[in-house]
């Protein structure tokens, strides 16, 4: 009896080991690896994009005066453009009416279009300019007042736009740069060269004849100007061609010769400044 109770015992044994081991039981091991979950991947923020950095336009915190040579008006006010100011240690004429070409164009009109065409171009490149006249009528300003603009301004350079009144068989441009007069021009006279010499190297690179009269080579140095010797900035003067020529003439009052010139004169300050500190 005692051996039957001890079979009885080990078969229910048996039994209940066999039972735990069937899958879904609770006494089963777990499948796979490990019990306890594991958290989805987190997906990786994708890498910022590169920092773009706009460089700085090349004529960025300049300031350059552009002075329309004259004004359309002058004629009709010669009081007030013949009284005399001083030019530099001498007294001279406020003004005078300039020339113009044989159809009847003034010379203020030729200096105002082309100076509204370089100022286009040079704020595009980042400069402040200011005119020293605000449109294409009246009369002035006079040249001391030109000069005390620029001056004002703190300008980092004066381009005076004229074209001159030559024979007609005199053709191109010339740059007047100031000469030394003592007490007036002694700290602009180098800089002033070196944008005169700027001016006309782009002129001649833009396929635009240098003056077959005053100057050499393109260059002119005056001591007579009020413009100049009144300027503490450096300045210079351009007389962009002549208008009683008419290959001169056609050149500055026709759209595409504009341009060319005003692309140049554009390119020729750039050119200044990147020799400046």
């Amino acid at each position: 009896m005692v051996v039957l109770a001890l079979l009885a015992a080990a078969v229910v044994g048996l039994a209940a080991w066999a039972s735990a081991l069937q899958p879904g039981s609770a006494g089963a091991a777990p499948e796979g690896p490990a019990a306890a979950s594991t958290p989805p991947p987190v997906p990786s923020a994708s890498p910022a994009p590169a920092a773009t950095t706009t460089p700085p336009l090349p004529l960025a915190g300049r300031t350059v005066v552009l002075d329309p040579g004259h004004n359309r008006d002058n004629g009709s006010n010669p009081s007030q453009i013949n009284r005399q100011v001083d030019a530099g240690g001498f007294a001279k004429a406020c003004n005078t009416t300039g020339t113009a070409t044989d159809s009847g164009i003034p010379e203020a009109t030729v200096n105002w279009e082309l100076a509204l065409a370089v100022r286009q171009r040079l704020e595009a490149a980042g400069a402040r300019v200011l005119l020293t006249r605000d449109a294409d009528a009246g009369w002035g300003p006079c040249i001391d007042e030109r000069a005390a603009i620029a001056n004002r301004e703190g300008a980092d350079l004066l381009l005076s736009l004229h074209a001159d009144g030559a024979v007609a068989s005199a053709s191109g441009f010339h740059v007047i740069m100031p000469g030394l007069l003592p007490g007036w021009t002694e700290d602009i006279v180098a800089d002033s060269r070196r944008a005169a010499v700027a001016v006309r190297d782009a002129l001649v690179g833009a396929g635009v004849p240098p003056a077959t009269h005053p100057g050499l080579d393109g260059l002119d140095e005056r001591t007579d100007l009020g413009t100049l010797n009144r300027s503490d900035v450096p300045a210079v003067m351009l007389e962009a061609g002549n208008l009683r020529n008419a290959g001169d003439a056609a050149l500055l009052t026709g759209a595409e010769g504009r341009a060319r010139v005003a692309d140049a004169l554009a390119a020729a300050v750039t050119g200044y400044f990147s020799g400046s500190p």
